[in-house]
């Protein structure tokens, strides 16, 4: 049986993601390079020769390069410029006709504008919150929208941007956070109600997918001080730096009616995205117990056990008893079918 050679697509941070240091956060969707290394030792375990190619300014002539090599991509990029930027390797692989694992670049562009993408998601029935857009700090704040609220950048992800300072009870602390975002990241704010109730994160993988266990986030052990949400110190500090600090509950203590409406909401937002091979989808319910979409991750963390043992995906995986070799060869293996590259 011929050894598939698989194209590893990926970027790479330089500075560890803290809210004190804004260079930081604007790599914070990227991966430490011990990541990069782990995961790529786990593709030539599954049995795959690997090409390595950083999703920079020369990955186009990279992939056009080994183009007859390449069986498949395994696309875990970022991009690295611009709003649309989760886009850019669907695109070049697309035009290079390579096959990879994910969405198509629509879909990963959508996925990436929050604003636009839940709009979009609105219109298809699945819940999401009243939003409004700032592209300065001066615009009048929508009526309808009542404190506290919360400011997102407008196209980031692994909680970039999303700080404790982020949740704001007052104008002048919405002005000010408003102008921090649209200066740091070059790209409108987003603020909508904060929502306090429960917070699940639901990964999802195959073709048509399956749900694994399903991840809580207990935000009542987090520290008096924090705001409870996965904000970036919350995430990146207390998740990742703390080994006594236990948040995540996997699988969840969820009564059937609610599991059945958080499984409904996310089969939902799979088919009108057109998402495949595997996503993850956050998901937190107001103080009523009504949930709402508040971001798709594509593709989802994939950080390995040896590396971080609080990876949403892997952790969602391992509760299923499915390891991380396993994990990364079944949506391997769901693209290949897409493909009809597997029989």
């Amino acid at each position: 049986m011929k050894t598939l050679t698989i194209a590893f697509l990926y970027n790479v941070r330089h500075i560890y993601p803290d809210s004190s240091n804004d260079q930081s956060q604007l790599e914070a969707d990227n991966d430490d390079p011990e990541t990069i290394e782990a995961m790529v030792k786990h593709l030539k375990n599954c049995g795959f020769k690997v090409i390595q190619i950083e999703a920079d300014e020369n990955a186009y002539i990279k992939l056009q390069k080994n183009k007859k090599r390449i069986d498949l991509a395994f696309n875990y990029s970022m991009g690295i410029h611009g709003r649309d930027r989760y886009a850019h390797i669907p695109s070049m692989l697309e035009m290079l006709q390579i096959p990879y694992t994910g969405p198509s670049p629509l879909t990963e562009a959508l996925i990436l504008n929050k604003a636009k993408n839940k709009i979009f998601l609105s219109s298809h029935g699945v819940p999401v919150l009243p939003q409004q857009i700032f592209t300065n700090e001066n615009e009048s704040l929508n009526r309808k929208l009542k404190f506290p609220l919360i400011v997102k950048p407008s196209a980031r992800g692994s909680s970039a941007g999303i700080t404790n300072s982020s949740v704001v009870f007052d104008e002048e602390n919405l002005r000010k956070q408003v102008s921090y975002v649209i200066k740091l990241f070059k790209e409108p704010a987003l603020v909508e109600p904060f929502i306090t109730g429960r917070e699940f994160s639901v990964a999802m993988l195959g073709n048509p997918p399956t749900i694994l266990p399903i991840i809580e986030a207990d935000h009542s052990v987090i520290p008096k001080g924090y705001h409870p949400l996965d904000s970036l110190e919350v995430k990146w500090i207390l998740e990742e730096q703390n080994s006594g600090f236990k948040h995540l509950m996997c699988p969840a203590k969820i009564e059937n009616k609610l599991k059945k409406k958080l499984e409904d909401i996310c089969y939902k937002t799979w088919n009108a995205l057109d998402m495949q091979d595997w996503c993850r989808i956050d998901i937190r319910c107001d103080n009523k117990g009504k949930p709402y979409v508040l971001d798709v991750n594509s593709p989802p963390g994939m950080i390995p056990p040896e590396v971080s043992m609080t990876s949403y995906f892997p952790l969602a995986a391992r509760s299923a008893g499915i390891e991380y070799d396993q994990l990364i060869k079944t949506a391997i293996n769901a693209a290949l079918k897409r493909y009809g590259k597997l029989n």
